[in-house]
């Protein structure tokens, strides 16, 4: 029987600067993709449960989960991705507007920057890839615009590439007039008024909660499908190294699940500082994570935004430090 060319994505030696990829297909946020996806990670984000809240607070109809967006986004730009074996940075994260029920995500990935890796014996070698994320809607208004950085193999091991670009220098921070705009227009009082918890001002740096009881990690490969994330290390025990990978926003989700049970006050998120994850993260394991509050802004309209680290552990003997996420919620 003959062969046929084999249908995956490429490596790193098959990459260019410059190179975009808009293969990907749209993806129309439901009611039935947001459920599922809650029922694998979770989360209690009141704008995003609430229609009769958020239609008060944000004059529109349903707040599609912010989670769910970053994940399609991210989903989506596995097209390059494919033969991933590691990520090593996210910049940039800011929404530039805030997706509802209904609208469909479309998202191309181009090729930033390529750094070629020191050939480590016994090794593959490997490279660092830059991608630009650029996600827009059904009308092509901007919604997420931000830099990843994934690690992938040579398809020839022999190949000296002589990509040198300094990664470190690609992408910016966010900057905070354009996390403030996230929630322009929107009436946090009223916010207020409905839900209790803590309020922004009476929040104060280096404050922190350890997040009662921890989640167990389900239907890993099911939420890799529902966000369009081919990434083998998530489907294909073999690409794994005999384990398969549990998807890093998968681990971010239920980060993000456990944050809004110690903050049940958090608006949104707009937007990250960066995201490591400092270990790997299997189906089985039970998470849980520690919240701390790193740096305080208030907003002119009230509330403010808020700078929190979420540093989340999978149990074990001894437990494993699995991710270091720094991002920025909004409260009232």
């Amino acid at each position: 029987m003959t062969i046929g060319t084999v249908a995956e994505g490429p490596y790193f030696d098959e990459l260019a600067v410059g190179q975009a990829f808009r293969s990907a297909p749209g993806v129309t946020l439901t009611p039935g993709l947001v459920d599922v996806h809650r029922s694998i990670v979770g989360g209690r984000l009141a704008l995003a449960l609430d229609a009769a809240l958020c239609a008060e607070v944000t004059g529109g109809t349903t707040l599609a989960p912010p989670n769910v967006v970053w994940d399609v986004a991210i989903g989506q730009s596995t097209v390059v991705t494919h033969h991933v074996k590691a990520n090593l940075f996210y910049r940039g994260l800011v929404f530039r507007r805030n997706p509802e029920i209904g609208d469909t995500l479309r998202t191309s990935t181009e090729v930033v920057a390529l750094r070629q890796n020191s050939v480590r014996p016994g090794r593959r070698p490997t490279g660092l890839a830059v991608l630009r994320i650029t996600t827009v809607d059904q009308r092509a208004r901007p919604v997420l615009d931000f830099w990843r950085c994934a690690m992938l193999p040579l398809r020839d091991p022999d190949r000296a590439t002589g990509h040198r670009d300094d990664v470190d220098e690609v992408g910016i921070q966010p900057a905070a007039a354009d996390l403030a705009a996230v929630v322009g227009g929107w009436d946090l009082t009223r916010f207020a008024a409905a839900i209790e918890g803590p309020r922004f001002a009476e929040l104060t740096a280096g404050q922190s909660w350890r997040v009662g009881g921890g989640d167990v990690v389900s239907s890993a490969p099911e939420l890799a499908r529902l966000t369009l994330n081919i990434a083998q290390v998530h489907h294909d025990s073999a690409a794994g190294g005999g384990r398969r990978l549990v998807y890093g926003g998968h681990t971010i989700g239920l980060a993000f699940a456990q944050v809004t049970r110690a903050l049940p006050t958090l608006v949104t998120v707009a937007g990250w500082h960066g995201c490591d994850h400092v270990g790997p993260v299997y189906e089985g394991d039970t998470l849980r994570s520690e919240v701390t509050v790193e740096e305080l802004t208030p907003l002119a309209a009230g509330g403010g935004l808020v700078s929190l680290r979420s540093r989340v552990r999978a149990d074990g003997e001894p437990a494993r430090e699995v991710l270091d996420w720094r991002f920025v919620a909004v409260l009232p």
